[in-house]
């Protein structure tokens, strides 16, 4: 099998399109435009596993540096709401 090739303005792969559209939305709650690319068989067949499942999430070039910051803090934890508990 081979190696997938992943973009440089490609900020973050998510697993999913409802993965992506929640990261789309946190990029936007910053003021940073985001877009998804996904595989149409992974569209088409609704699939939520494997590398045709998978959704790109980019940014314009100019908003990378801040975009990469913000997914940082959120996969570090950073961003987590624990005032519910």
């Amino acid at each position: 099998m081979f190696k997938k090739k992943v973009r440089k303005e490609v900020i973050y792969v998510a697993n999913g399109m409802l993965e992506a559209e929640t990261i789309k939305m946190l990029l936007a709650s910053f003021g940073i435009e985001a877009f998804i690319n996904q595989e149409s068989a992974g569209l088409t067949y609704g699939l939520t596993a494997g590398p045709l499942s998978e959704a790109e999430i980019t940014v314009n070039e100019k908003d990378y540096e801040d975009a990469n910051k913000i997914i940082k803090e959120m996969e570090s934890g950073n961003l987590e709401n624990n005032s519910m508990e």
